[in-house]
């Protein structure tokens, strides 16, 4: 009598054992993470056409943007959430050293008026747009296709959170030194109606209702944060730095040091989607919908920054050479 055959279990990480070897701690936590990708008739598990699960078969598994196995993505940094915590914890002790650093120094009280009334028009409302870009980048943790996308786009997420808090502490210490110019008052009417912010404005709210998750990752991250980075961080640190604001060129390259990691990640997902045929005209066609809408809001920022010859062309320079680094 033929005896059953023993099975043997299934290895733990068994869906790493091809690489024949231990997995790395990033590896393991995170990678098929989705249960949602598991049925793509049925996202949920559950009623195939509920909303939900409607959305997610139209928006993120009916996409053009085409991959075999997006869950062999990985981000460059291998940045996992107990290493974000440690790294991001370094960054903002650092950023408060400064506040408290240049508090403590007086700086504020040493801002030329002129320049200070520019901060109020073109620093403090950024507040809104930073968290334009949080909201972006969290419907792109949901929507992605694999967690290793989803949790690039988490830390992504909260580096946008950080830099809205920045903005928003900076505003309260500039209320103080100049409570005539309207530092925690006005910047929604400013946001809402100053030229120098409806073209950012523009970019972001459309980006925002870019609901395919592929347009909606191009739209950020090709187009709406390079921009952001190139001239609200970037070119506006620079004003600072010409009308004695330190404090804010400071900031802004700590900042742009987040930005710097976010692009790697970005870059390393374009190269793995370029790899699959018909990926590269589907990219060129939404880059060449968004880039557009990208230039205005760098034109109509970077017209209104002093002292700033030339911004809004470099900016824009910058976004177009980092998009064929990529090669798009």
């Amino acid at each position: 009598m033929n005896q059953p055959a023993v099975l043997q279990p299934l290895k733990t990480w068994s869906h790493l054992a091809a690489r024949r070897r231990k997995p790395s701690e990033y590896e393991i936590v995170s990678t098929n993470l989705h249960y949602t990708t598991d049925n793509p008739d049925a996202p949920f598990e559950l009623d195939p056409n509920f909303n939900m699960a409607q959305w997610f078969k139209a928006n993120r598994n009916a996409s053009p943007l085409k991959h075999a196995d997006w869950n062999a993505f990985r981000d460059p940094d291998e940045i996992i959430y107990r290493t974000y915590n440690m790294l991001q914890d370094g960054q903002e002790n650092y950023v408060f050293g400064l506040f408290d650093q240049f508090s403590a120094r007086g700086h504020d009280a040493m801002l030329d008026h002129g320049w200070a009334s520019q901060l109020a028009r073109l620093y403090a409302p950024g507040r809104y747009l930073f968290h334009a870009l949080q909201m972006g980048s969290a419907y792109l943790c949901q929507m992605a296709p694999a967690s290793t996308i989803s949790n690039c786009a988490t830390y992504q997420t909260a580096d946008t959170l950080r830099w809205l808090t920045h903005t928003a502490y900076r505003t309260r210490e500039l209320a103080k030194s100049f409570d005539d110019l309207g530092f925690g008052a006005n910047e929604r009417a400013i946001w809402e109606n100053d030229p120098a912010w409806q073209g950012f404005r523009e970019l972001i709210e459309k980006a925002l209702v870019a609901y395919d998750w592929g347009e909606s990752f191009v739209a950020l991250n090709l187009i709406a944060r390079p921009a952001v980075e190139e001239a609200v961080l970037r070119a506006l640190g620079q004003a600072g730095r010409h009308n004695g604001d330190t404090l804010l060129g400071l900031l802004t390259d700590a900042q742009l040091v987040d930005a710097d990691r976010h692009r790697r990640w970005t870059g390393a997902l374009v190269k793995m989607a370029l790899q699959t045929e018909g990926n590269a005209e589907v990219l060129a066609n939404w880059v060449a919908k968004w880039a557009p809408l990208g230039d205005a809001a760098i034109d109509a920022y970077c017209a209104q920054l002093p002292d700033s010859p030339g911004a809004a062309q470099a900016a824009k320079e910058a976004c177009a050479e980092l998009r064929r680094s990529y090669g798009l």
